[in-house]
């Protein structure tokens, strides 16, 4: 299975992750590997340091430190992936990992919701419904002496 070689993560058409501010590491993951369980560190650790990176402006970088305030440490954001015997899936699903926080990071907040009342119809209807559950409830029990 051959890779073509990546430029970056496209984590959106407007913003790409140079290849160069990526950081791996690799180690052995645990779980079924069978003889190749202790020899293969298929286990990756993808790292980028929100706080350092250069594609990022002013507001991008913000929002980031703001929302993934909870999976950074020291403005580093790393995604893990082992669930994969191969390096090479675990280095795609890692890929995928990443770009996919960064893009839900950087999404704009979702519109503020206005409360409204219930209609009086939608009110009416649900006093309708009670009411008749109330009566079928009540032919079932057993009659009074």
């Amino acid at each position: 299975m051959s890779v073509a070689p990546h430029r970056g993560l496209a984590v959106s058409p407007a913003l790409t992750i140079p290849e160069g501010e990526l950081a791996w590491r690799f180690s052995r993951a645990s779980g079924p590997g069978g003889q190749g369980v202790n020899t293969t560190d298929s286990r990756v650790e993808l790292s980028w340091d929100v706080a350092a990176s250069v594609v990022l402006s002013d507001s991008q970088r913000t929002r980031l430190l703001e929302r993934l305030d909870k999976r950074l440490v020291g403005g580093v954001l790393t995604v893990v992936a082992s669930e994969h015997r191969e390096q090479l899936r675990n280095r795609a699903a890692a890929r995928t990992r990443l770009a996919a926080l960064v893009a839900e990071g950087l999404a704009p907040p979702a519109r503020q919701r206005r409360a409204t009342r219930p209609t009086r119809g939608s009110q009416e209807r649900r006093l309708a419904a009670k009411k008749q559950r109330t009566t079928t409830k009540q032919m079932r029990r057993r009659p009074m002496d």
